[in-house]
């Protein structure tokens, strides 16, 4: 039922899911989905949960997997690990990051981001430490956490783009190179 609800909300927006559609859509009656979900409300925040946990674990795990000395390797490791989450189940990030944002999103996805923006910042501030002793660190940090997270969206969108043939294994070197070196300026 949750996979029928992701397609609608991909295809319509959030919403367009409630108990009637689903129904529609798996071609049952609404007291089917009525024996799993109370109402629209739970039928989509558990969408959401379900949704919301799996886009957090990839994005951590992506940023977990950007590993080593060589900080250039480990931003496209980073993003090669982003960009393949999105491959493997891109409706799933479809729904925060095509189009116009649903407002029942909105809450989910900033907290997903304040989650990831702290993780990256454990992990960005001792490498701009540790590969180029950034100087004035903790002043810079905020500009260059936001810098980063933007390019991780914008990856993402590159990547969802219908109209763009880049891969995941073409996007990874771009950006990953693209935020080392920018890194590197800083």
């Amino acid at each position: 039922m949750l996979d029928t609800a992701l397609r609608i909300a991909v295809g319509a927006g959030l919403g367009a899911v409630n108990i009637a559609s689903v129904a529609d859509a798996m071609g049952v009656t609404r007291p089917v989905v009525y024996s799993c979900f109370d109402d629209r409300f739970s039928l989509v925040n558990a969408l959401l949960d379900r949704e919301s946990a799996r886009l957090l674990t990839a994005t951590l795990g992506a940023l977990h997997s950007a590993t080593g000395d060589d900080p250039d390797q480990a931003f496209v490791d980073g993003y090669r690990a982003l960009l393949g989450a999105v491959a493997d189940r891109p409706a799933a990030w479809r729904i925060v990051f095509e189009g116009n944002p649903d407002p029942e999103l909105a809450t989910t996805v900033a907290e997903i981001r304040r989650v990831v923006a702290g993780a990256s910042t454990r992990w960005i501030a001792p490498a701009l430490k540790n590969w180029w002793g950034t100087e004035d660190l903790e002043r810079k940090k905020p500009a260059l956490i936001e810098l980063f997270m933007s390019s991780c969206e914008a990856a993402v969108r590159v990547m969802l783009d219908s109209a763009n043939d880049l891969t995941a294994d073409d996007l990874a070197p771009l950006y990953g190179q693209m935020m080392s070196a920018a890194y590197r300026a800083a």
